[in-house]
């Protein structure tokens, strides 16, 4: 190719350039130690230069060089060290450059291993998944949540039915032993008489929400009317509040940063920290 054939003659040319300076360098010292060694003593030419060296090159570029030095004493001796040179700077210059061996790319720092999840656990009946990923999303950071029991994990709605009985759904209580397990998990009701709070709590240690230790009895209060269940979440300072009552929910948005009003009827006026939804399970689904 025509930048090749260019590229090779510049080399050429370059290094004939650098044999003829060596040349004469080396002939100008090799003389002038002769001249001293001939004033001390003479001494005769040796014969090997006095006849003429023939010396060949290598092909260069394609192109057959040939040079021939035709001297005596210093000056052959002079020639044929430049030409030594020459060759040496020939070969270096020339020689066909081994391919530097590729690095392989730097192996990255083993990622530290992804914190496996808890493993998800059916809610109930519905058959939907929840895990701890969905529970704190859900809760948006609030680490404090008191619920209400009725309507929300009691399937009787007054506090009437719970003077009879108390039924808790199966759907909630996986949700809340994860609740429990993220957060500091209170639940309250307002209750008409004693019976009412026995119902309570047998029912919620029938459930096994009490084994785990997330949830103690000493977290479940009662009280009298709905003033005091509202004076109860805001003396706790709770992050999170799930209730079916939307005066208490409405008084409750000034002071607390989260809440879940449960209820099956849409179109409420809420405020902006408040959301709604049918039930439990479905908020956190």
């Amino acid at each position: 190719m025509p930048g090749f054939a260019a590229t090779e003659q510049e080399k050429v040319w370059l290094v004939r350039r650098v044999a003829r300076a060596l040349n004469r360098r080396v002939t100008d010292i090799v003389a002038l130690l002769f001249s001293h060694k001939v004033k001390a003593k003479p001494v005769p030419v040796a014969r090997p230069f006095a006849r003429p060296l023939t010396l060949a090159t290598d092909r260069v570029g394609g192109a057959s060089v040939w040079l021939r030095f035709v001297s005596q004493g210093a000056g052959s001796l002079g020639a044929v060290a430049g030409f030594a040179i020459a060759v040496v700077f020939a070969w270096k210059f020339l020689r066909p450059r081994r391919p530097a061996p590729k690095r392989p790319p730097p192996t990255p720092a083993a990622a530290p291993a992804a914190t496996v999840p808890d493993a998800a656990e059916p809610i109930g009946d519905s058959g939907k998944v929840v895990t701890r990923e969905i529970v704190v999303k859900r809760l948006r950071g609030c680490r404090k949540v008191t619920c209400q029991l009725l309507g929300v994990v009691f399937e009787e709605k007054t506090p009437e039915e719970l003077q009879e009985h108390a039924t808790i759904r199966p759907s909630v209580v996986e949700l809340l032993l994860e609740i429990s397990r993220y957060c500091d998990l209170y639940m309250m009701e307002t209750v008409l008489d004693d019976k009412s709070e026995e119902n309570a709590l047998m029912a919620l240690e029938a459930s096994g929400l009490f084994r785990t230790g997330g949830l103690m009895k000493e977290k479940v209060l009662f009280c009298g009317t709905e003033v005091g269940r509202t004076s109860f979440v805001r003396q706790l300072e709770s992050d999170f509040h799930i209730d079916t009552n939307l005066d208490i929910v409405s008084q409750l948005s000034r002071f607390i940063r989260c809440q879940l009003f449960i209820s099956t009827v849409e179109g409420e006026q809420l405020a902006g920290n408040i959301f709604n939804s049918p039930s439990l399970e479905q908020f956190f689904s």
